[in-house]
């Protein structure tokens, strides 16, 4: 038996390596195909220039959740620490770098905001718990202004709800439901981020490294510069089998044979498909689906086939589901002695920074440093995110989706009435990211596939982009799961995925959250 990855994202990492620990299948019959040059997918993190590197998201992870990442990782050899797990070394990390804001919120004055209380009226937790408990046949394709009023999205809680989870206000109440739910426990600490765990390095240095490493000791096959342009799907008495794979290597098309028992596993849909890079004098180039192609596997085999899901429900609306994020690269130490002495928080424990008056929803977080493995001792990382990169600046007068690297660190200067000395030297990377937020949008039942359909033998979705019931997207956790999910149900492998925490069932959890919205 083969198996086949399309992608060459967290999903399919994972996906191979479950197939070796627990399904038994030797590295050297697993074959990942990826378009770029690496793999890693969304979990990216390189160096771009001599002075300067980009990381196009800022992940946040717990121990209290993501059960199928943890145990992943308790089997994945660290690369900066042989002698521990990639788990052992993260929980270490954080039992010594504890997260603790505090200047979660901070206003047009340059002042750190009391964010002691959530600021909710007796409507907003009314309709905040309609919300929550309504059922997902209910709530459909709704977005979440239908369920909140516009004095629910004012309040402290909405500010850093939102920043920290990236929604707006037009994406799906069924996620927003989920989020609920699944991080309840993170309701009565949101204001200090207690909860929110980190690597060491960067995940790509942190976790995509060793993944990899293992990988290729086992013998899995990469194929990079490889892109899969359609399948052949066949019906094999009511069964849908995947044929053969159409594929441009370099620019040649070739054809590839999928015999009877082997597997292919698909990442269907990117949250950074078609992102793009500025430099501090340019901002980043306007991309579409039509620039990477990266939706049209999907599209195409979708196409007549309502079990395989509808991509349109994702990819149709831009201006809904991009943001703008950038990078800072620091060749002195001004900015960071600026901003803990201004936050309170030493770099790893401060967390999200968000400018709550800022035309563009400006945020930040200073990492612990170095946050990448050779990172020279005399440069330091950060990374900021706006949601709203569309509107016009507060301090320059354009879009940030308009602005070089440099006006957006003028833009940043602005916030924290900071003088631009801090920022002598610094190269800031602004990252344009049009299908960042797609998986938000509102949907309706089906849009998603499973991440086995019902009626294929052979074809797996491992994503953001499929159905995992009561479990959120936008998280390392959801592709983990769904690779899991897939591998053990294509083998028919008499094993458990590890279940979900129900934080939103302890009762200890129900009532401090019950505390918190009354404070």
């Amino acid at each position: 038996m083969k198996a086949h990855f399309i992608g060459g994202g967290i999903g399919s990492l994972a996906g191979a390596a479950f197939l070796i620990r627990d399904g038994g299948v030797v590295g050297g019959d697993i074959t990942i195909y990826e378009g770029l040059p690496l793999v890693g997918g969304s979990l990216d993190g390189a160096r771009v220039t001599d002075h300067a590197y980009s990381l196009r998201g800022g992940r946040m992870l717990t121990t209290d959740h993501y059960e199928c990442t943890w145990d992943l990782l308790k089997g994945i050899p660290s690369i900066s620490d042989p002698n521990r797990t990639v788990y052992e070394e993260t929980v270490a990390f954080n039992d010594e770098i504890k997260a603790h804001s505090q200047a979660r919120l901070v206003d047009h004055n340059c002042f750190k905001i009391d964010v002691s209380t959530m600021g909710f009226t007796m409507q907003d937790r009314i309709e905040l718990v309609r919300l929550a408990e309504t059922s997902e046949e209910k709530l459909g394709a709704s977005r979440i202004a239908d369920w909140l009023s516009p004095q629910f999205f004012q309040t402290n809680f909405w500010y850093m709800w939102q920043t920290t989870f990236a929604f707006q206000t037009w994406h799906s109440a069924v996620e927003l439901k989920r989020y609920l739910h699944r991080f309840m426990n993170e309701f009565p600490r949101i204001e200090t981020l207690g909860g929110v765990k980190r690597t060491v390095y960067n995940q790509f240095d942190a976790i995509v490294r060793p993944l990899l490493e293992w990988l290729q000791q086992k013998g899995v096959r990469f194929e990079n510069g490889v892109r899969v342009t359609d399948m052949d799907l066949i019906d094999e008495a009511g069964k849908l089998r995947v044929a053969a794979l159409s594929m441009n290597r370099g620019g040649k098309a070739e054809t590839l044979k999928v015999e009877d028992g082997d597997l292919v596993f698909f990442q269907n849909g990117s949250m950074t498909d078609a992102s793009s890079l500025g430099t501090m004098t340019s901002p980043p180039k306007r991309l579409t689906k039509a620039d990477s192609h990266g939706w049209e596997l999907w599209e195409k085999i979708a196409a007549g086939r309502p079990e395989l899901g509808n991509p349109a429900a994702f990819n149709s609306s831009i201006p809904e589901s991009y943001w703008e994020s950038f990078t800072v690269t620091c060749n002195t130490p001004a900015f960071f002695e600026r901003m803990e002495q201004f936050s309170g928080n030493k770099a790893g424990i401060g967390g999200l920074v968000t400018f709550k008056d800022s035309n563009w929803l400006m945020s930040v977080v200073l990492y612990h440093q170095p946050h990448f493995i050779g990172q020279p001792a005399n440069l330091q990382v950060f990374w900021g995110y706006a949601l709203h990169p569309d509107r016009v600046g507060n301090f320059v007068p354009k879009p940030m989706s308009e602005c070089s690297g440099a006006e957006i660190l003028r833009e940043l200067c602005g916030h924290l009435n900071f003088d631009s000395a801090v920022f002598d030297g610094a190269t800031c990377i602004p990252c344009n990211l049009p299908y960042i937020t797609s998986m938000f949008m509102p949907r309706a039942k089906g849009d998603r596939p499973l991440p086995v359909p019902t009626n294929s033998k052979n074809l797996a979705f491992i994503s953001q982009f499929v159905e995992i019931p009561d479990d959120v997207v936008f998280t390392v956790e959801y592709s983990v799961r769904a690779a899991q999910t897939a591998v053990y149900q294509l083998l028919g492998m008499d094993r458990q995925v590890p279940p979900i925490t129900r934080h939103d069932k302890s009762i200890k959890v129900i009532v401090d959250s019950i505390e918190k919205a009354f404070a």
